[in-house]
């Protein structure tokens, strides 16, 4: 065991090793859960989607596997490109027309349904009296009052978190500068 105290510097140094091996090891995670989703994969792609620095995607050791995962993705479509499995043109073009039938006996069916309906509020509307509209219409206004209410307390209570969200976000700022200042002050010493 060593009687040999840290330097403050010891200390920065180390935290920022410590750092950079963190955000490496998300970047390579990154890389290899992009590349098991299927997603492209592009340096800046991966720096946002890991939220780390571009520079950092660059940086010897990340860069060889980015790559690598890069390649590895073209060599795969290149594969299914070659391998026929793609669809063709002409195979395209019957599943467009296939679909554009289908589309067209949907709005149809659509349409007959929206008459049937039509003619089936229609008739109850005739049947109802005014009496039972009365009714109804003022349980819509009673509830139309209170989703109103609600809305207003909903806002409420918004806008105080977002005072809230603004006070907390000034508080940070004030924490970050003031262990700025503190850092400075350790380094000077």
């Amino acid at each position: 065991m060593s009687d040999t105290k840290r330097t403050p510097g010891d200390v920065l140094r180390e935290t920022r090793k410590n750092d950079s091996k963190t955000k490496r090891t998300k970047v390579l995670a990154t890389v290899d859960a992009m590349k098991a989703k299927g997603d492209p994969i592009t340096f800046l792609a991966v720096a946002r989607t890991a939220e780390v620095s571009r520079w950092l995607v660059y940086a010897e050791g990340v860069r060889e596997h980015i790559e690598a995962a890069m390649k590895s993705q073209a060599k795969a479509e290149r594969r299914t490109r070659q391998s026929g499995q793609d669809a063709s043109a002409a195979s395209l073009a019957t599943d467009l027309a296939m679909v554009r039938e289908e589309n067209k006996a949907l709005r149809d069916e659509r349409d007959r349904l929206k008459k049937a309906v039509q003619r089936s509020l229609g008739a109850q509307l005739d049947q109802a009296g005014t009496k039972d509209l009365t009714a109804r219409v003022n349980e819509l206004l009673a509830a139309v009052e209170r989703i109103t209410l609600e809305r207003d307390e909903i806002r409420t209570e918004r806008d105080g978190l977002k005072r809230k969200l603004t006070e907390t976000e000034d508080d940070l700022t004030a924490a970050r500068e003031a262990g700025k200042r503190m850092l400075k002050q350790i380094n000077r010493a």
